[in-house]
């Protein structure tokens, strides 16, 4: 299925808050995690465990993936840039930006696994200059000439192993992403941690520029009490054309002290070596 079959009309307003509860584990929801982490090992591929309903989420996979376009109008704004310094910058800007969305709980939990041929579609209509808002409906355009829609499709295209194909476009602003990413999670004794393998292409068309992206790794903390979730690793974002490029770096918290989901960025120009840009904060 691509974005020309996704019709808006069939789409219905997503009013789901996505709000998990913030629980500790019982001890009945203990005993029984205690028994499945007795039969793991460390290092143990966890992707055909089957786990307890309780430690899944409500959503799909698929559905998870998308909130990496909740922000829309900054999305757009990436095309938007005058200078490749700009639209890197802007790049990273929106990078930052698309993972926080991911949680609405503090507790961790693992969206259901897709199965193979399920996909998932959304929409949003977003501006470049204008703060946007997610809708599934006519209404959302509002008048306003700068107000574009923006197609999101997923499917998992390969069960063994367990791949999904990403894509996302906006034809008015002539931009348009593909990705795919295989996960890979394995247990770590007091944490399980998933590494999303794959890469994903933004498509600059008006520009005739493609930026390259990597994606962090994804860690579940202190499963025996109240999971957590954290992000580690360095992430690039290189563009061949325009000769910029960015890295983005999650820490993960220092066993001792220290901060958390702290997130450094630098984007800069790969022939002279200067820095157009420094960032830092936390990602979520």
């Amino acid at each position: 299925q691509d974005s020309e079959s996704v019709d808006p009309s069939t789409e219905s307003t997503d009013t789901e808050d996505n709000e998990e509860q913030d629980l500790g584990v019982v001890e009945e929801q203990r005993s029984i995690i205690l028994h499945l982490l007795s039969q793991l090992k460390v290092g143990m591929d966890l992707t055909w465990v089957v786990l307890p309903t309780f430690i899944l989420e409500k959503r799909s996979l698929l559905e998870m993936y998308a909130n990496f376009m909740a922000h829309p109008d900054m999305f757009l704004s990436i095309t938007s840039g005058s200078t490749p310094e700009e639209r890197i910058v802007c790049f990273v800007e929106y990078y930052l930006t698309a993972f926080h969305e991911g949680r609405k709980g503090a507790v961790a939990k693992k969206p259901y696994n897709p199965i193979l041929g399920e996909n998932f579609c959304c929409s949003w209509y977003g501006s470049s200059r204008l703060s946007s808002q997610r809708v599934t409906d006519n209404s959302g355009m509002g008048g306003n000439s700068d107000c574009h829609r923006v197609c999101f499709v997923a499917e998992q295209v390969s069960h063994h192993p367990p791949v999904s194909g990403l894509y996302c476009e906006c034809k008015e602003k002539q931009m348009c992403v593909n990705t795919h990413v295989w996960t890979k999670s394995k247990f770590m004794g007091m944490s399980v941690g998933v590494s999303m393998v794959g890469e994903g292409v933004l498509y600059l068309l008006e520009h005739d520029e493609e930026y390259v992206f990597t994606l962090p790794c994804t860690y579940a903390r202190s499963i025996f009490t109240v999971p957590w979730v954290e992000l580690g690793g360095k992430v690039t974002i290189s563009c061949a054309k325009s000769g910029y490029s960015a890295t983005v770096t999650f820490h993960t918290k220092p066993f001792c002290g220290g901060k958390v989901h702290r997130v450094t960025a630098e984007a800069k120009h790969n022939q002279t070596g200067s820095v157009v840009c420094k960032a830092q904060g936390e990602w979520n």
